[in-house]
């Protein structure tokens, strides 16, 4: 068996997993600027309220994997992504102690609202920076970086970190649009519409940049008759990101978040597709980065066992706070 592989596909799917569950709570946060009414901010939070805490399960499994399962890779990044990776786990616990203050302080809520907010952007910012950073390239010498402390830190960096910022307030405006009704919906469904429409440029710009940077990309994405499955990515993109517009302006109520999420898994595989099969582009492989069969093999079966059971206590979770939240109900009852 191809352990190493497996493994892969594990990571992704957890990686998935959190974007698509923790990104629509860090899109809330990214979302509060634009919204001055308190009761506003309180539906937005207790719509997340319950399932919140668990949703960062994805993060702990996917960072967790990387290092038992790619030792190397896991080395490779955390000394190339120092600073972005502790700025993002300061944003997380940042906004974590604001979502749980700002329920009990009446005085300084205010504050504890700009803490939400601060560390939902910060979070969310360090996290496209440090996909920018390895998909622009990452130097390796000798089996270990060989980068300075700031080649993270460039204009596609900071074009990626903004993208996923836009991104993950996507999934907050279309999970708000699933959740809330009234003016606060109407108010989601011109955020989703806005956001959609940056998110679907931005990933056509992310693509046109490894295109035009890499020339193995460029061969894989442009080698005619090679290429010609690979196509069927900006097509099903073209598909999904016009029936998540069609979607919100026709008002519907869950689509678009399933549109919004659609618009991610294209994303995901179409980046994916360009890098496989480097766990480091274009550095190291999976296969490199990889320990051995037998620990590999040994990590799976917990994996078999464990991975069902996360997925359906998450999807309990889901299906039992599921409906739209009123203004009666809330976190601090």
């Amino acid at each position: 068996m191809d352990y190493a592989f497996i493994w892969a596909i594990l990571i992704a799917i957890a990686v998935f997993a959190y974007v698509a569950l923790d990104g629509f709570d860090l899109g809330m946060g990214i979302l509060f600027p634009w919204v001055k009414q308190e009761k506003f901010r309180d539906r937005m939070v207790n719509s997340v309220a319950p399932v919140w805490d668990g949703n960062e399960t994805w993060l702990v499994l996917g960072g967790g994997g990387l290092l038992a399962v790619f030792p190397l890779a896991y080395a490779v990044l955390m000394p190339a992504l120092y600073m972005p990776v502790i700025a993002m786990l300061l944003g997380l616990i940042f906004r974590g102690v604001a979502f749980e203050f700002r329920f009990k302080s009446t005085s300084n809520k205010h504050w504890w609202d700009r803490a939400f907010m601060l560390g939902s952007m910060v979070a969310a910012f360090s996290q496209g920076i440090m996909l920018g950073a390895m998909l622009q390239g990452i130097k390796v010498s000798d089996r270990a970086y060989a980068g300075g402390w700031f080649d993270w830190l460039s204009p596609f960096t900071i074009f990626a970190g903004l993208a996923v910022c836009v991104g993950y307030a996507l999934l907050g405006a279309t999970w708000i649009v699933m959740k809330t009704n009234g003016d606060l919906q109407r108010k989601a469904y011109k955020w989703g519409l806005n956001t959609a429409i940056l998110l679907i440029i931005a990933i056509a710009g992310v693509s046109v940049y490894l295109v035009s940077s890499f020339d193995n990309v460029a061969e894989r994405w442009l080698t005619w008759p090679g290429s010609a499955g690979l196509w069927l990515v900006p097509f099903a993109l073209a598909i999904i990101g016009g029936g998540l517009l069609n979607s919100l302006t026709k008002q519907q109520q869950g689509r678009p978040y399933l549109w919004a999420l659609g618009v991610f898994l294209i994303a995901f595989v179409g980046f994916g597709a360009s890098i496989f099969p480097y766990l480091i582009p274009f550095e190291i492989t999976l296969w490199e980065a990889a320990g051995p069969d037998n620990s590999l093999a040994f990590l799976l079966v917990g994996a078999v066992i464990l991975l069902p059971i996360i997925f359906a206590y998450t999807g309990y979770t889901y299906w039992v706070f599921r409906g739209k939240v009123s203004e009666q109900s809330g976190y601090h009852d």
